[in-house]
């Protein structure tokens, strides 16, 4: 095994065998840890008088915990050959593990009645080894979770209080997410692709972690790809690695994100597509690019209740090219929201914005506060008069928190996309009479909940793709309100067609300038 390992040092790709060992790695470190912790434990309590405990079985322990924690790092050694881990703090915690299992060894040995009584003033050794490897347990297992999981794994939520104790800073997110009020100005990758890396590609492609060499916090990390080349290639998006990747079946080892991690979703994957196919742009805005009736649904989606516009040009209001109406509740005078339930709910991760300098309407957005919670939208009322545009989407919030958002009389847009909203959730909003903006979109509503929908009558623009709505309970929906514009579903077949329409607009884009 030993010449196994040394042998494949020296290579340039590490054998499958290797590999396969090396990914016990993270099984087989908790045995060492859990057999000094025993130890540790047993041999205070038998000094203390509180346990009474052979010292046979205690060496006996510690035999055990020094040789898991040889495998252990035979494996570590293994797993490091796959590469994409920060060499730094791979060698403190290589070098860490490696001292635990020597000083493991050292307390064995000289509490050993075999071996202890031939090494001089041994006894003196045993309590400090325990100890020594015990902290390098510790250690060694932080270190083990930063190479994993990132260097803040451990304190990324910590509370204040122990932030302020323990000297460590205060808790900000990692990317700054700039809200979405109006899709078309959106910049795509600032605020529609880099959200989706952050959320499901950065964990395991960072600076400290960059499985393959590649990593996804960065623009430029993106664009240099990793050791098997570019992720993406611009204009071509079924050709870009980082699509195939996501597209193949999720039992695939190079399946991206990997198995028991949280997915892509169809309409994350086809904005990666979509943004891919338009050339990859990193400050090129929607309004820029072509949008086809497959895209379409998914990015308005995201955020703002304009129109989207099928190809590059300015942005239209409405699709006649007459300026839509300005919302009443938009230019009415509203009292100044109270500063200390501005500062309460900002306490919660909730971002509020005013719509502008002139009004004191709100927008109130949760992109950064995925925890948003039933609970914590109890605080919504207290800003009942200004808050005009609320963004809930991909939350933790349930029915419940619609009964809060009733009382909200100024309320025009809300979006509660991917979010656990049922039909009954819905009745809570038929007092809501400025309501002109509905997301619905990956909720749990059927056609019951669209009855409900009925009761807004200024409702305008609903969005129900992706919900357990029929097409006939979209259809009925439509005889009673015929004015209402209903986003339908988006289906694997439609973001198919899209892939397939992307290259065919290009080339009618092409013929039009020619």
């Amino acid at each position: 095994m030993n010449a196994l390992i040394f042998l494949q040092a020296g290579s340039a790709q590490p054998s499958d065998w290797v590999l396969f060992f090396g990914r016990f790695h993270p099984l087989i470190v908790h045995l060492p840890i859990g057999f000094l912790l025993i130890a540790g434990l047993l041999e205070l309590g038998r000094r203390l008088g509180k346990v009474g405990v052979d010292s046979s079985t205690i060496t006996n322990i510690l035999f055990w915990s020094a040789l898991s924690a040889t495998v252990a790092c035979i494996a570590g050694y293994m797993l490091s050959l796959g590469g994409g881990y920060e060499e730094e703090l791979l060698t403190e915690h290589m070098w860490q593990g490696i001292g635990v299992a020597v000083f493991a060894w050292i307390a064995w040995a000289v509490k050993s009645d075999t071996v202890g009584y031939r090494i001089p003033l041994g006894s003196a050794f045993y309590v400090p080894a325990l100890g020594v490897s015990l902290l390098l347990v510790a250690v060694a297992g932080h270190h083990g979770g930063a190479l994993t999981h990132g260097s803040d794994y451990l304190t990324q939520y910590a509370p204040e209080p122990l932030r302020t104790l323990a000297g460590i800073p205060p808790r900000k997110s990692n990317v700054a997410i700039k809200p979405i009020t109006d899709v078309n100005q959106a910049v795509v990758y600032e605020q529609i692709v880099n959200p989706i890396l952050q959320s499901r590609c950065v964990q395991c492609h960072n600076a400290e972690k960059a499985k393959g060499g590649l990593r996804y916090d960065t623009a430029e990390m993106l664009k240099k790809g990793g050791e098997d080349g570019p992720v993406f290639v611009a204009g071509k998006g079924l050709e870009s690695s980082m699509i195939k990747r996501c597209l193949l079946p999720e039992d695939d080892d190079d399946h991206m994100p990997p198995k028991g991690k949280t997915q892509l979703t169809e309409g994350q994957i086809a904005l990666l597509t979509w943004w891919i196919d338009q050339g990859a742009s990193f400050d090129k805005k929607v309004a820029d690019l072509q949008v086809n009736d497959a895209i379409r649904p998914v990015l308005a989606s995201l955020g703002g209740g304009g129109a989207l516009e099928t190809g590059k040009g300015a942005v239209a209001n409405r699709t006649d090219g007459v300026p839509a109406p300005v919302a009443p509740v938009l230019t009415m005078k509203v009292p100044a929201a109270d500063p200390k339930v501005i500062d309460e709910l900002k306490k919660t991760g909730l971002l509020i914005l005013p719509l502008s300098k002139e009004q004191n309407q709100l927008e109130v957005s949760a992109v950064n506060a995925r925890t948003f919670s039933d609970q914590q939208a109890t605080l919504l009322p207290k800003l009942t008069e200004q808050i005009v545009w609320l963004k809930l989407g991909d939350t933790e919030i349930t029915d419940a928190t619609l009964a809060q958002v009733a009382k909200l009389k100024n309320l025009q847009k809300l979006h509660v996309e991917q979010t656990r909203i049922t039909d009954a959730g819905l009745k809570n909003l038929k007092g809501l009479t400025n309501l002109e903006y509905l997301n619905l979109y990956g909720t749990g509503v059927t056609d019951a909940g669209l009855i409900e929908l009925t009761n807004l009558k200024n409702l305008k623009t609903v969005y129900l793709w992706q919900t357990k709505a029929t097409e006939q309970g979209l259809a009925n929906l439509k005889k009673v309100m015929p004015n209402l514009e209903i986003i339908g579903g988006i289906t694997e077949q439609a973001i198919a067609e899209f892939v397939k329409a992307a290259p065919a607009d290009a080339k009618a884009d092409d013929q039009k300038k020619n």
